[in-house]
């Protein structure tokens, strides 16, 4: 009975990383179905799921046992062989593993019991011990049979907090919510109020918190320490109709801010059109006494009015609004305006941000304070890493974009860059993922945003570099560890999720 426990181990060793690894990827698309099928359509289901090398090692191991031995020591030295291959391939690049959460802990729990079960029972049978080398490439299966039994115990568990944040969000009837949605610039514009209110101690949503769960657990904890506060204010993400709506229902926002609509997550949207009702979900929830804020410059935002069953401010930069940035400047810390006849330095950069700050002033006057104050707060205004942010580094100047990226971001990065004094520009890009079938078009647009700018154009990802090539009609190099790096004096534009080494790499 020994060998065959033994020979369970040396299975369970074997197909451990590759369940690491689905677990990962499955918690970095929030356990969601639709983003990890979208990811995977994106991606390449084999190599995702199966990894590069896996199939093709494990597929010579098996004929290797079929053809030459078929007895229980062939399937421990075979079974050994895998293991040191996989073991040197986690020296050299690392092991993904989730984040311990609980729901991670069970789903990796649930996982692991049932390939501890199939290796046993492979182990036992005198014919098919060779099957265990085949294990690593089912456990995309067996991760699915557990996020299908786990999947109705989180529904109710996930039910339970929601209606208790609900709960106990309704205990304090004097709190302002403020709730905040937007295809971009939510969490800039988060955190731009937050700091502006700082003197009122507001309750903040952090950084990563958007969806119903994360709002709610954060809010278990953060209306703890309610008493007294007079303002909580909550960034609102989602994929699908719906999902704000439920935001909503659970904070029960007071204010509303949509700061721009876009294409983003459009794939999980299905429509435009789905994005856009998504969006208006937050104007629809406020209540009589309620008040949207609207950015004028935004023709689709400003649509949603209809949708306000309260009173309606607008910001902006032309004719039109209620709140309105003029002598818009670019200035080396960030952007210079007026707003009536109080002048703002604001330590971010880019235009659009201009109507991100605005909102969070509009607000901040509607609270009672005065523009004079909330200028002063302006100026020492430290924007999120890797948000449109812009640093100096080893004689580079350098435009951090890489915490997310949306189209508009895109296109607002383009226009910035086209402005900037630097004769050698460099652009760093990882494209734009959840774009679903208008992918190739979008990503041709992009290109032609970014035509005649650049010196030379990194992607760090393959599947939309013809098409971005074919909208900037110039040679785009897919990133590699060895690409040239920049000179100093230039200028380099990061655009997209992908690791802060990858951009250190890039420097001289």
């Amino acid at each position: 009975m020994r060998l065959p426990l033994l020979l369970a181990l040396l299975g369970l060793i074997g197909s451990a990383p590759r369940l690491l690894t689905l677990l990962s990827l499955w918690q970095l698309k929030e356990w969601r179905f639709d983003r990890l099928n979208e990811h995977l359509r994106r991606e390449g289901h084999l190599h995702q799921l199966w990894g590069s090398y896996e199939p093709m090692l494990i597929g010579a191991l098996v004929l290797v046992h079929i053809y030459y031995a078929t007895t229980i020591l062939w399937s421990f030295g075979l079974l050994a062989i895998l293991i040191l291959v996989q073991g040197a391939k986690i020296a050299v690049r690392g092991q993904p593993q989730p984040t311990w959460t609980q729901k991670a802990i069970v789903s990796f729990a649930f996982s692991l019991a049932f390939t501890a079960a199939f290796a046993l029972s492979l182990a036992l049978s005198p014919v098919l011990h060779a099957g265990l080398l085949l294990l690593p490439l089912a456990q995309p299966f067996i991760v699915l049979v557990g996020w299908i039994i786990v999947k109705p115990i989180d529904y109710v568990l996930k039910r339970r907090i929601l209606e208790r944040a609900k709960k106990l969000r309704a205990q304090y009837s004097d709190l302002t919510v403020i709730g905040i949605t937007g295809s971009a610039g939510k969490t800039t514009t988060k955190e731009l109020l937050g700091h502006i209110l700082h003197d009122m101690h507001p309750l903040v949503t952090p950084k990563h918190v958007n969806t119903e769960m994360g709002v709610a657990g954060w809010m278990l904890n953060a209306l703890k320490s309610a008493a007294g506060r007079r303002v909580m204010i909550v960034e609102m993400g989602a994929y699908r109709r719906g999902e704000i709506a439920l935001l909503s229902n659970i904070t029960k926002p007071t204010y509303g801010i949509i700061t721009s609509i876009g294409q983003q997550h459009l794939a999980l949207f299905g429509s435009t059109d789905a994005i856009i009702q998504a969006k208006g979900e937050l104007f629809a929830a406020l209540p009589e006494d309620g008040i949207a804020f609207v950015n004028a410059d935004d023709p689709t935002s400003v649509k949603l009015e209809e949708r306000v069953k309260g009173k309606t401010i607008r910001v902006g930069t032309g004719k039109g609004a209620d709140l309105i940035a003029e002598d818009i400047t670019e200035i080396s810390s960030g952007m210079r305006f007026r707003v009536r006849d109080v002048s703002f330095d604001v330590p971010v950069h880019g235009s659009h941000n201009v109507t991100n700050t605005l909102l969070a002033i509009a607000v901040a006057e509607k609270l009672g304070m005065k523009l004079e104050d909330i200028a002063k707060r302006l100026k020492n205004f430290h924007p999120p890493a890797r948000t449109f942010s812009v640093r100096i580094e080893h004689g580079v100047k350098i435009l951090d974009d890489t915490y997310n990226s949306s189209p508009d971001s895109f296109r607002a990065a383009m226009r910035w860059a086209n402005n900037q004094p630097e004769e050698s520009k460099t652009l760093l890009f990882s494209g734009i993922i959840e774009l679903g079938k208008d992918e190739r078009r979008i990503h041709e647009s992009l290109g032609e945003s970014a035509q005649d700018m650049f010196e030379n154009i990194y992607m760090t990802n393959k599947n939309c570099m013809q098409s971005f090539e074919r909208g900037v009609e110039q040679k785009v190099v897919l990133y590699t560890s060895d690409v040239s790096k920049v000179k100093p004096g230039s200028l380099l534009v990061c655009i997209g999720r992908m690791p802060s080494g990858i951009v250190t790499n890039l420097l001289p």
